[in-house]
């Protein structure tokens, strides 16, 4: 029985060591692949391939498997149109999304508690909303406002089917529809900040959908779990995001702006 034991243990030492390291594998490579190659098809093709998992179901649950992962793949994504957004000159900014694409594959991403679960959303909202403003900044308006919606809807139904609430894909589905809306008024509200030394772009907007996603997220949770609602629980965050709000929009708004 001893024996079993520590054959199971040395087993659950490779499985967890061989998943780090080709998490490790994915997160540097679909960084540097795309770096090297000057195009995102590469990256995000090795993306795709690495939820292969997501694809091996019956064709009836392909969608709901779709929706469960959409979450991963925009992270995913993001990093790597980030990355070719960032320029084919070798750049500090290509070795920390590199370093972080990992650490979201191997320590963050597995989590399930409510707290990551909240952690995970507002990443995809921040690098998600970045990513698609990076990419889509001179296209048709249809495509910002498609994938805002994507994003909007797939950051609320991560937080929002953890718990019991029955409306959850209508909360989903309407949070994904203030974010195609947000995304739509952008098109003629287009800030960038650039940090020129590590060769990062930060939209304004990505700021401003984030901090939103942080508030609404604080006040559906305590919604959610007290009685007798109270605006001395949310009053902290709630002062925080709209001064934070106020103060890029009202300082920080110039055409170009470098940090």
């Amino acid at each position: 029985m001893s024996d079993y034991i520590l054959i199971r243990k040395g087993r659950n030492i490779v499985s967890a060591f061989l998943h780090a390291f080709f998490n490790l594998l994915l997160g540097l490579g679909s960084v540097f692949i795309t770096f090297s190659t000057a195009s995102w098809i590469p990256g995000a093709l090795l993306v795709v391939i690495s939820k292969w998992r997501m694809f091996a179901v019956r064709p009836r649950y392909l969608f709901l498997n779709l929706k469960s992962n959409l979450v991963d793949l925009i992270v995913g994504f993001s990093f790597v149109f980030i990355t070719y957004a960032s320029g084919p000159t070798l750049l500090p900014i290509h070795f920390i999304l590199a370093i972080l694409y990992s650490a979201w594959l191997i320590v963050l991403k597995p989590m399930s508690t409510e707290r990551a679960s909240g952690i995970q959303a507002l990443l995809a909202v921040f690098l998600g909303t970045t990513a698609t403003t990076l990419m889509s900044a001179s296209a048709n308006a249809a495509f910002p406002v498609i994938f805002n919606f994507l994003i909007g809807f797939a950051a609320a139904r991560h937080v929002l089917v953890q718990g019991d609430d029955p409306d959850f894909s209508f909360l989903s589905l309407l949070m994904g529809l203030i974010f195609a809306e947000f995304a739509w008024l952008c098109q003629s509200w287009l800030i960038v900040y650039t940090f020129k030394e590590i060769g990062f772009l930060l939209p304004q907007s990505a700021i401003i959908l984030t901090t939103i996603v942080f508030l609404v997220g604080n006040i559906f949770s305590k919604i959610s779990s007290d009685e007798e609602f109270n605006f001395k629980k949310i009053a902290t965050p709630t002062i925080f995001s709209l001064a934070l709000i106020l103060i890029i929009v009202l300082w920080f708004s110039k055409p170009l702006f470098n940090v």
